[in-house]
Order: structure tokens, then C-alpha cells, then sequence
């Protein structure tokens, strides 16, 4: 069954699951078990594809540019917080695979080599304007949560207006975790901080997600 599409506020369409954080019913994960969320990115791309760009041939790479446009988009969206910042970072991502192909040695589905390569461009204009030290404040005791939103998430909309009210850092660890699939130890990494951090992101960033989302239910 085709995963129904929303328009959200870029214009471009998003799997409904994806801007609803919703559990995975398929494609491979970094985070185990069957609450693993399903990324975006989770498109399978045949061997024969990869190696015909890998030759250099434009319809190939013309191919992978209609099958991941709109998932890097979204996710430098959901990071950056700003659609030209998203438009910058897809160009980017795109010409590094024009260029890095090659390096593609089949570690892993293409699609999680391609996302890391996108996640790393959102995150490095993050830390270009100085935003990844924005974050949720401590506020005492965090008690763990990492439960996914209410219902409301569905709503594309709704979604958007929530995720661009947390600061940037805090919305990047929620996307990166619930959207993306990433454990606390790979989100520590990429965001050269410590798991505890994203940990605490989480639980805060949560916490005031679902509040937002539920005002706007109610």
C-alpha cells in the first residue's frame, strides 16, 4: 500500500507517517526493535542504478535525484528550520553524491549513505549561524520521555508549526530520533555532544511538543 502524502507549508508533499513521527511497518533501521520509526530516506536503489551513475551517466543520477529530493529536503527542513537553508543544503547533498558516488562501497543501504551526507550539511549550517547551542533550558529532574506525539502529529501542519517553535538543536534531536531512527550514542556523534544531551533534548523537547500539539488539538 502506498504511504498516503500531506502537503505541508514548503509546498512539497511528505509521507504522513514521517511528519507524525508514526512506527515503521518496514525498511531497515539503526534503532532495534518494532517501534523503529521508517525513515524517508528508506528507498531501495538497485545495484545496476548505483553502478551506471557510478560510470557517470546523467539519467542515472537524474533518477536519484527524483527518488531522494523531497526526503532530504524535508529532513534539512525539519534541522534548518528555513526552506532556503533546506534548498542550500539539498543542493549540496546532491553534488556530493555527483562527486562521491564512487565512495559507495555497499556498507549499509545506499539511502542511510546518502542521509548521513544530508544530516551533515543541515548540521553544519546549524553551526554556521551559531544555532546548535540552541536547546530547551534545564528544568530540574528529566524523567524519561520518548513516546511519540498525540494524534494531532498527524496533521502536516500542525506538525510544522510545533517543530519550528522548539529551539534548533532540540528540534534536531526529535527529528533525528523519532523521524530518523537514531540511537542517543549516533545523535551524540553527529551533534558533537554527549548522549546524555540528546537524552535530555528528547525528554524536554517531547514534553513540549506534545504540549504544543495538544493546545492546538484542544
Amino acid at each position: 500500500m502506498t504511504t498516503p502524502l500531506l502537503p505541508d507549508s514548503t509546498g512539497l508533499l511528505a509521507p504522513a507517517s514521517c511528519l507524525a513521527f508514526a512506527p515503521a511497518s518496514a525498511a531497515a533501521d539503526t534503532r532495534e526493535g518494532p517501534a523503529a520509526p521508517r525513515s524517508g530516506f528508506a528507498i531501495d536503489v538497485p545495484e545496476a542504478l548505483l553502478g551506471r551513475a557510478r560510470r557517470g551517466e546523467a539519467a542515472a543520477f537524474e533518477q536519484l535525484y527524483r527518488w531522494f529530493e523531497r526526503p532530504v529536503f524535508t529532513l534539512a527542513l525539519r534541522l534548518c528550520g528555513d526552506r532556503e537553508e533546506a534548498s542550500e543544503a539539498l543542493q549540496e547533498t546532491m553534488l556530493k553524491l555527483l562527486r562521491r558516488v564512487g565512495e559507495y562501497r555497499g556498507q549499509g543501504p545506499f539511502w542511510g549513505w546518502l542521509r548521513q551526507i544530508a544530516i551533515n550539511e543541515a548540521l553544519l549550517r546549524l553551526r554556521r549561524g551559531k544555532r546548535m547551542d540552541e536547546v530547551l533550558p534545564l528544568d530540574g529532574h528529566d524523567p524519561e520521555d520518548g513516546a511519540a506525539p498525540p494524534p494531532a502529529a498527524a496533521d502536516a501542519a500542525l506538525m510544522q508549526r510545533a517543530l519550528l517553535a522548539l529551539p534548533a538543536a532540540t528540534r534536531s534531536v526529535l527529528w533525528l530520533y523519532h523521524a530518523e531512527g537514531y540511537t542517543h550514542e549516533e545523535i551524540g556523534e553527529l551533534m558533537q555532544r554527549t548522549p546524555s544531551f540528546s537524552k535530555s533534548q528528547l525528554s524536554r523537547g517531547t514534553r513540549r511538543l506534545r504540549a504544543l500539539l495538544q493546545v492546538e488539538e484542544d
